[in-house]
């Protein structure tokens, strides 16, 4: 793997730096309700226009057609930007299109992809059940084959986002004898009769979760991805992405953040009340771990981008990035806390709302699969490791 970039990649990044200077929205994105939809869509739509959305997807369905290498520059550059969270898009974007792409028809890349980097259409995930969270072998929402449809009959929770988008990756039981090949990868329109939609509030305040029931809804059989029943091999593609390039500009988020609470500890007393508390030797080796933890993970998604480009699904592997990015997520905040005391609680301290960044860092490690799970997979399917 060459970590070097060329003459070429190194234009491009002057390029993109360029624009995104000139474009990221100046105010703060809402934090809730069609305020915040509408946010999200006109981004996308700007970024589209631009030629920037898509940066790696095929040039026939809407994006650019270049290099993961070049997605990896413009994850880089976007978070140095402080570019806003992809939000309603975050699903669409980082986990169904790539998807789609690697396991879609035709017909499915060529009406979906379009529509989800042009901003019409915002995505959320049907994947965890009461019961049935980060072991998705034991989902029990079913669908029965009638026709040309499935009708699907269930419930999902923790869907975030649930409420602002027009279609949903879902996974359904269509075997009920089978427990991992018994599950069907299928497109779910959210606005098709039977589907109803319950928010659940968070503790920071805002409704991002959804639980979602589906009463005999029938949706096409040329909405599955894959084939019927093998929905497992397409659900695992889909947390590939989630886990492992999807995170990138997460990271370099962290590595801003990191650098933010650096330069604070230089003007903030430390425990003594005299020196700054980039002195203390607790918080200065706290500040220098958190630095290596993002260097470390930034080298691990180098690494993922390399092995993609040559099999553009990426592995189990990717599990190992999504474990330490979520733990390191929560170190930050905490340290920021720790560091800051209740100064912290102040919306506009030092340019960074640490309030809800450190509520939401909470749940890191427990959305997309726990951390106990994520370590299940490395060890098996990474170590070889006996199962546990």
């Amino acid at each position: 793997m060459n970590l070097d970039f060329t003459p070429d990649e190194a234009e491009f990044r002057a390029e993109v730096r360029d624009w995104l200077r000139t474009n990221v929205p100046k105010e703060r994105r809402p934090a809730e309700g069609h305020a915040m939809l509408a946010f999200d869509t006109a981004w996308q739509r700007k970024q589209f226009d631009a030629g920037w959305a898509g940066i790696s997807w095929p040039k026939e369905y809407g994006g650019a057609g270049l290099s993961l290498i070049q997605q990896l520059i413009w994850f880089e550059e976007y978070a140095l930007a402080d570019g806003p969270y992809l939000g309603c898009f975050f699903i669409g974007l980082s986990h169904a299109g790539p998807t789609i792409i690697a396991r879609g028809t035709e017909d499915q890349k060529s009406f979906y992809l379009p529509r989800i980097l042009n901003g019409e259409t915002p995505w959320c995930q049907g994947f965890s059940e009461p019961g049935a969270g980060s072991d998705l072998a034991g989902i029990r929402c079913k669908a029965e084959v009638d026709g040309d449809y499935l009708v699907v009959n269930g419930q999902k929770i923790w869907t975030s986002l649930a409420h602002h988008s027009k279609y949903q990756e879902l996974l359904v039981r269509t075997d009920a004898n089978n427990r991992y090949g018994g599950i069907t990868w299928v497109i779910g329109d959210m606005e098709l009769p039977g589907v109803t939609i319950r928010p659940i509030g968070g503790m920071h305040g805002v409704p991002d979760f959804c639980e979602v029931f589906y009463d005999d809804v029938r949706i096409p059989l040329e909405n599955v991805v894959g084939e019927i029943n093998d929905g497992w091999a397409v659900a695992m593609a889909t947390l590939g992405f989630e886990r492992g390039t999807a995170a990138l500009g997460e990271q370099i988020e962290m590595s801003r953040v990191v650098e933010n609470l650096i330069d604070v500890a230089k003007l903030r007393p430390g425990p003594d009340g005299v020196r700054p508390a980039i002195q203390d030797g607790e918080f200065a080796a706290r500040l220098a771990l958190l630095r290596a933890e993002v260097a470390a993970l930034k080298a691990m998604s180098y690494a993922t981008i390399s092995r993609a480009q040559r099999d553009f699904t990426p592995g189990a592997e990717g599990s190992i990035i999504a474990l330490y990015n979520t733990e390191s997520i929560q170190k930050i905040y905490r340290l920021a806390f720790d560091l800051m005391g209740p100064a912290a609680l102040d919306l506009d301290s030092s340019g960074e709302d640490w309030t809800t960044r450190y509520l939401l860092s909470i749940m890191q490690t427990i959305a997309g699969g726990t951390a106990e799970i994520r370590r299940n997979i490395i060890g098996e399917r990474v170590l070889g490791l006996p199962r546990s």
